[in-house]
């Protein structure tokens, strides 16, 4: 089974891509930058983008039959490593508990005001194991 997530985002359209692609008992999320799509605004603080990312993630892991509590793998690139600290503190407490396999890359992100993206892969029933 394939189901493809899409959250409405013109991103999606203009690059050709789906937010989440579920395939059988995995789903893996796409790169997710800290944009609010209720206000159409990318916030200034990048504990704030991690914040809006994360959800962003959940609301397509949910549609996709999972939740973040079923992430098994995150990756965070990060636009500027005096931020790390900032990132770890948004971050960690949504996966303090959870505890998935991680990587942390210090990149250039494709806009100015980015300042994090974040991909998911999630497992379903993960969280219960």
């Amino acid at each position: 089974m394939v189901q493809r997530v899409s959250t409405g985002s013109p991103f999606e359209a203009t690059f050709g891509y789906s937010r989440a692609v579920r395939h059988d008992d995995t789903i893996y999320v796409s790169g997710t930058t800290g944009y609010d799509y209720a206000t159409m605004t990318m916030p200034d603080s990048i504990g704030e983008q991690a914040k809006n990312a994360l959800a962003t993630i959940d609301k397509a892991l949910r549609e996709a039959g999972s939740s973040i509590e079923d992430t098994v793998r995150v990756v965070y690139y990060v636009g500027d490593r005096a931020d790390v600290n900032d990132v770890v503190a948004a971050v960690g407490p949504v996966f303090k508990d959870i505890r998935p396999a991680a990587s942390m890359l210090i990149v250039q992100m494709i806009e100015a005001g980015m300042k994090i993206e974040i991909e998911v892969t999630a497992r379903i029933g993960a969280a219960k194991s």
